[in-house]
């Protein structure tokens, strides 16, 4: 029997900032209809960020490739159908039209699971990889909402110095990692 329930990854396309959702539903859906021995993981690779709000760090969990939710399945029976008809689901990713979903090879999986496990590893390490020339968004203090470009990056000082158009003027900021985000 276990041989005939090979399960592979596959790659879901889902409405982006419903991944955690739709990977509920997908399991509730999957279950209720009797296929749970077809279904092994629904995964959301996700990373922590800190982000600071109104002076106070928040860990965060980011998704980290917005829109893919990862399947450990086997597609037979109803299983596509099942999947296709869940609110918030676009189809698979690689798939032809009319076509099967196509699984993802072994080297594809180890990449983005060992990328999961080294995303929950350096959790603790805050060090924003930021270049000079940059566009950024200022997402804490009195400039959020301006976009601007990094000029130099401090290391040391674990700063940034950003220039910003304010009132059509071009105004240097020194801004930590934590206010900024990328564009």
């Amino acid at each position: 029997m276990a041989d005939i329930l090979e399960k592979k990854w596959y790659v879901v396309r889902a409405v982006s900032g419903q991944e955690h959702k739709i990977k509920g539903y997908i399991e509730t859906e999957v279950s209720r209809l009797g296929f749970g021995d077809y279904l092994e993981e629904v995964l959301v690779p996700t990373e922590k960020v800190i982000q600071i709000r109104k002076g106070k760090k928040i860990n965060k969990e980011k998704v980290y490739f917005p829109g893919y939710i990862m399947i450990k399945a086997n597609l037979g029976g109803e299983m596509v159908h099942i999947i296709r008809s869940i609110t918030n689901v676009i189809g698979f990713l690689g798939e032809t039209k009319g076509g099967d979903p196509v699984p993802l090879r072994k080297t594809e999986v180890n990449r983005m699971l060992g990328k999961v496990d080294e995303l929950t590893v350096n959790a603790d390490m805050a060090a924003i990889p930021y270049t000079s020339g940059e566009t950024i968004k200022v997402i804490d203090g009195p400039f959020n909402g301006f976009n601007g470009t990094v000029e130099k990056v401090n290391e040391e000082k674990r700063k940034l110095e950003v220039m910003v158009k304010i009132f059509g003027r071009k105004t240097p900021l020194e801004l930590s990692y934590m206010q900024v985000e990328k564009v």
